[in-house]
């Protein structure tokens, strides 16, 4: 339900920041405090709620439940550790601790793991569901972080015809990109010359020249393409 908040009203934070959220936090105080909102935070005042519940709250409601089998969900290894623990010494028969992926059969007889099941997050990407830390993802992430260069070198029964073509993304020459296209140039012709007529061993040679110089000129180690074409 939307609010008006005007100066002088007053907006407790009544939970410390996860991290990672600082930057959204910071955004919404900010706004608060063009208003002239007075704000009080954990570090002004004892204001924070946890959302999780301690010993006594998980022992009453073990009381109330009285479960057979006690399966640990929310935490990290060592927070699901301790919660079967504890439930076993104040009398749950059965505490089972699992993984993400786990498939646990809890009858008949003892909690059993059976098997696993693919996890994992899935992105939206366009009209596209893919999973997080699928190839597609992660060759777009090294685009990203390391650029792309894409060489094409013409080849014929006497040699390289013509001169390479090199098109280069995310590269940061800026201000170097003609000397920088030179070398790479230089680089991809001497490359040719060692490949011989093997075109495989060709192809690596130029993509691994291509990468030395834009190692050399920017720290990074690119994606090279490169296109042989047989005239």
């Amino acid at each position: 339900h939307p609010i008006s908040l005007d100066q002088g009203d007053t907006v407790v934070f009544s939970s410390k920041q996860i991290p990672g959220n600082e930057v959204a936090i910071g955004r919404i105080q900010n706004q608060l405090a063009a208003k002239g909102v007075i704000m009080i935070t954990d570090r002004q005042a004892h204001v924070h709620v946890s959302g999780h519940p301690g010993r006594p709250e998980l022992l009453q409601m073990y009381k109330w439940m009285k479960p057979e089998v006690l399966m640990p969900v929310h935490g990290e290894m060592r927070h699901l550790m301790e919660q079967a623990r504890f439930a076993l010494s104040e009398g749950v028969p059965r505490a089972v601790v699992q993984t993400n992926g786990d498939i646990i059969r809890l009858a008949p007889g003892n909690p059993t793991k059976i098997g696993n099941a693919a996890v994992g997050r899935l992105v939206l990407d366009g009209d596209v569901i893919l999973p997080g830390d699928g190839s597609t993802i992660n060759e777009r992430r090294k685009l990203g972080l390391f650029g792309q260069i894409s060489v094409a070198v013409a080849v014929g029964q006497r040699g390289m015809i013509g001169q390479p073509q090199v098109r280069i993304q995310g590269i940061p020459v800026e201000e170097d990109r003609e000397p920088f296209l030179d070398e790479t140039i230089g680089a991809v012709i001497a490359a040719v010359k060692q490949g011989g007529r093997d075109r495989d061993k060709m192809r690596e040679q130029i993509r691994l020249a291509t990468r030395k110089v834009a190692t050399r000129w920017t720290g990074k180690k690119p994606i090279v393409d490169v296109l042989l074409i047989e005239a």
